[in-house]
């Protein structure tokens, strides 16, 4: 793919950082994934189901950080700085009044959110020490969120980046420490990201508020801001929903299949999140470079944009889909010894890799969208494609056909995905310019 165009440089000036800040949020995951591997195959099997738990509760919250993206770039590009500091702001009191509210439910609801997942006597044990421990770091966990979302809407990307490897690098020291040194075992994992979470919280909390001052921005809760900030998330919590339901369904079925099976499928999962979030880089730029077209009323710049986004897509696919299976030697007894899980492991890995470009599609697409405040459209359309999964995971579950059975009934959900997706793409409906209006001054 040639480089040099406009949209290459704008791309790469925010990709590039929001890759390496995403690359760096998932090994929190795989962290505590390799660390607890090796305290035996339980306890990384109590991981997968709790880590999903947790996963779904921070994704049904990802508009803190791509809805305020969005917003705040559009208020950008109709250049209103204030407005747009304003916006992010409520944003992170939604997060934290969220978090709180999750985290109280999360505790009173853990053994029944454990027992969903029809794991065994002690797979649920380790689960729910995993889980009661980890929801503590739930406010923080949102607010980090909803503060990124406030600066890639800025189209700064590099911020976030610093924060997020500081984060990890600490998060791998405070879980050596905690799970070895102290002999905490799982609970000391879970413990460990609590505390990296609540320091990156603190830090781009720091950043957020000196922006506001700079910008004559109130600091104070607006509530009918942040009232406006959750309903203009609604629909976003439907398209994530539907994604989390189809991640959460492809977890129970790899549980039911026994303790190897969940292991692998944990890991498995772990990477593919990790090949995820690497390729949302593009969807994370467009984001903030689409909002900024469309506040500033440039249609064509949007749509110029995004078809050199789909390219960067769908190359970034191919490449990471050959190092996965390249590499699978290499890293995958790291997070496990034992043998059963290794094979089963690299055999789903390859099904995931083979998927990668059409991941990169997907994704940019969505970011696309997003930014584009579609956010309906990407309700019904998850809504569309859940509908279509589920028959094809059930027919995994009654026939038996294993866990690479049920990887290749979840890339028939990535497909869905990408038809609802590229149809919307070919219309001119999300095309809606404008930067809104501020709310308060």
């Amino acid at each position: 793919m040639r480089l040099g165009n406009l949209h290459d440089r704008e791309i790469l000036r925010l990709a590039g950082p929001a890759l390496a800040a995403l690359i760096a949020e998932p090994l929190f995951l795989l962290t505590d994934s390799a660390i607890v591997g090796h305290l035996g195959t339980p306890q990384l099997a109590g991981l997968g189901v709790a880590g999903s738990v947790l996963a779904t509760a921070v994704s049904l919250c990802v508009f803190l950080a791509y809805g305020t993206t969005a917003a705040v770039a559009r208020r950008v590009g109709a250049g209103d700085l204030r407005a747009a500091v304003a916006q992010g702001i409520d944003g992170l009191w939604l997060a934290v009044g969220l978090g709180l509210l999750l985290a109280t439910a999360g505790w009173l609801a853990a053994e029944g959110l454990v027992g969903m997942f029809d794991a065994d006597a002690g797979t649920s044990a380790y689960a729910l020490t995993y889980l009661l421990v980890s929801l503590s770091g739930l406010p923080a966990m949102l607010v980090v969120l909803a503060a990124t979302g406030v600066l890639r809407g800025l189209q700064d990307t590099r911020t976030p980046l610093a924060v997020a490897a500081a984060g990890a690098v600490a998060n791998v020291a405070l879980n050596l420490a905690l799970v070895y040194g102290l002999g905490m075992g799982i609970a000391g994992s879970a413990l460990g990201t609590v505390l990296t979470q609540t320091g990156m919280a603190a830090a781009f909390v720091v950043v957020v508020v000196r922006g506001a001052r700079r910008n004559g921005a109130p600091l104070r809760p607006d509530l009918p801001g942040i009232r406006a900030a959750g309903s203009a998330g609604v629909p976003l919590v439907v398209r994530t929903a539907t994604l989390r339901a189809a991640l959460l369904v492809t977890t129970y079925v790899a549980a039911s299949a026994g303790t190897v099976s969940v292991a692998a499928h944990q890991v498995a999962f772990t990477i593919w999140l990790l090949l995820s979030l690497a390729l949302d880089a593009v969807a994370i730029a467009g984001q903030a470079i689409v909002g900024r077209y469309l506040g500033a009323g440039d249609v064509a710049g949007a749509r110029a944009a995004t078809r050199r986004m789909l390219e960067w897509g769908i190359a970034a696919g191919v490449v990471l889909g050959v190092i996965v299976v390249v590499l699978r030697a290499a890293y995958v007894p790291l997070f496990t010894p034992d043998v059963d899980v290794q094979a089963l492991l690299g055999s789903v890995l390859l099904v995931g890799a083979l998927f990668q470009p059409v991941c990169g599609v997907v994704f940019a697409l969505d970011g696309i969208l997003i930014g584009a405040g579609d956010g309906r459209y990407l309700a019904w359309a998850g809504v569309v494609t859940l509908v279509v999964f589920l028959p094809l995971a059930g027919l995994v579950l009654v026939t038996d056909t294993g866990l690479v059975g049920l990887w290749w009934a979840f890339n028939g959900f990535l497909l869905a995905r990408l038809v609802t997706l590229v149809l919307r793409w070919r219309s001119d409906a999300w095309l809606v310019t404008g930067g809104g209006v501020p709310r308060r001054r």
